[in-house]
């Protein structure tokens, strides 16, 4: 029997003891003895609760299983995917990114703003991402070089961008509708839509870049260890600010596939992207105190999180309700993560 193996592209923290401590994770241990044993039901919790939401849905939904719903899915799941692996940058440095939803409102309004005021769409698009990028850099170096408490400066970045977006728009929706961002929103390569292949690509860059190259190893040494990482060599302050650089810059990308999908600038705050990306990072397997990530982990759990709110959509669940659902679920894998290894 083989060693158990932890979850895809997982950074472990530090190596298995061994003797009589390490017993658990002996090749000895048969399939009921791994069963039994916490760690394996928190490394796998978010694939184990796919697995399950897909079985119970399917059974209990004609709908939920058809091509049409699952591609709906997963285009719903695109935007959020592109949020939670920003927001996993940030997190592996121990950090949190509480204004990542605001940013995308934002550049969403920046783009309107732009393009309503008779710039090309290009230009439009490009000002929208250095909108999100330059909120993500802001919040970076005032965290890295004025010490301050992330919380605090993202909390405050949150507000900022409300406000902001708020003024730029005057309160109201812009129409921003044109051939890109139609294309963007339905267009497709094959069976997949546009949507979901700026996802996937962002995913894989993300995951190269945090496990194939010098600067991921930089960035989870950082979140593992400050001290160490500094006695290491790593420039630590550097780190944070491309963590929360980068995930200013993908909330900028999640703006304009929003405007896309929506067909306007909305001012409204995205509050409901901030709480699903930390969800979706949880029950990816991060550790929220930093130095172990995944990304394959968190873009399950975006669309483990958005698979749910359209099952009981289908099932006619009230919106009232969904919300204590997804909470619930984030709750549990918390919990769970007391025993990962």
């Amino acid at each position: 029997m083989t060693q158990q193996a932890p979850p895809p592209d997982a950074a472990t923290a530090s190596p298995e003891p061994e003797g009589e401590a390490a017993a658990p994770a002996t090749p000895g241990r048969g399939p009921l003895e791994r069963l039994r044993d916490p760690s394996f039901w928190a490394n796998w919790a978010v694939v184990v609760a796919l697995v399950v939401l897909v079985v119970v849905f399917g059974t209990l939904s004609d709908v939920f299983l058809t091509a049409g719903n699952i591609d709906a899915i997963l285009v719903a799941s695109a935007i959020l995917i592109v949020v939670t692996v920003g927001q996993t940058y940030v997190i592996v440095t121990s950090g949190i990114d509480l204004s990542i939803g605001s940013v995308v409102t934002l550049a969403s309004v920046v783009l309107g703003y732009a393009f309503a005021n008779a710039w090309g769409i290009a230009a439009a698009v490009g000002i929208g991402l250095l909108a999100g990028l330059l909120a993500g850099l802001i919040n970076g170096i005032i965290i890295a070089k004025g010490k301050i408490t992330d919380f605090v400066v993202t909390l405050g970045m949150l507000s900022v961008a409300s406000g902001a977006a708020l003024v730029l728009s005057d309160g109201r929706p812009v129409q921003v509708q044109t051939r890109f961002l139609l294309e963007l929103a339905a267009g497709s390569i094959g069976p997949l839509r546009y949507m979901i292949v700026v996802a996937i690509v962002v995913a894989g860059i993300a995951h190269v870049a945090l496990f194939h190259m010098r600067f991921g190893t930089h960035l989870l040494a950082t979140g593992g260890s400050a001290e160490v990482a500094r006695a290491m060599g790593v420039n630590v302050a550097r780190m944070k600010i491309a963590a929360y650089t980068i995930s200013g810059f993908l909330a900028g990308i999640a703006g304009v596939m929003l405007t896309a999908r929506v067909g306007a600038a909305e001012p409204v705050a995205a509050v409901a992207l901030l709480l699903s990306s930390v969800a979706a990072v949880v029950l990816g397997g991060v550790s929220l105190f930093g130095g172990r990530g995944t990304v394959v982990g968190p873009v399950v759990g975006a669309v483990l999180l958005t698979a749910l709110v359209n099952g009981l959509t289908l099932l006619g669940v009230s919106q009232f309700y969904q919300p204590i659902a997804v909470g619930s679920v984030v709750i549990l894998s918390a919990l769970l993560t007391r025993w990962q290894t």
